[in-house]
């Protein structure tokens, strides 16, 4: 399983371009050499501040950038690759969630899914789930079970 990626969403008016490495180990633990880097994210008045790997941007960087792609105003974007889930959620333009979690199968996939609904006090039968990539017919048919619609943005 590969390791999650080590990033983080910083309000832009509290990040400081010359120094984004401490905002990101006040959460992880970063090896010397690591090179730390940022990318805006305008929509959502904050900065993507990430540990720079041969992946490039973090998965959950395009998650967060096609967030608008969900049609409805509970926005739940989820991206499920190589042992990790991308989640992020909003409600109209307001960016509620955005994180990575482990999940080496699909089962913990949802729990991570179900537990940051529960914890913003989101309802899943009313809501539509979205996810970057297809999912199997079996994954797809268990999301129907608790939500409204599952829907994909594949690019």
């Amino acid at each position: 399983m590969n390791q999650i990626p080590k990033c983080t969403l910083v309000p832009a008016r509290f990040f400081d371009e010359t120094a984004p490495r401490c905002f990101l180990s006040e959460i992880f633990e970063l090896e010397e050499g690591a090179e730390v880097e940022h990318k805006d994210v305008p929509q959502y008045d904050a900065v993507l501040v990430y540990e720079k790997t041969e992946a490039g941007l973090p998965a959950l960087s395009r998650v967060i950038d096609n967030l608008d792609g969900c049609a409805e105003y509970n926005k739940i974007l989820a991206g499920w690759k190589a042992g990790t889930l991308s989640l992020a959620i909003a409600q109209g333009r307001n960016l509620l969630l955005a994180n990575v979690f482990p999940a080496k199968d699909f089962i913990t996939a949802e729990y991570h899914i179900f537990n940051a609904m529960k914890s913003l006090q989101l309802n899943p039968e009313i809501s539509t789930v979205c996810f970057m990539e297809r999912l199997g017919e079996d994954n797809e048919l268990s999301l129907y079970r608790y939500f409204k619609s599952v829907e994909y943005i594949c690019e």
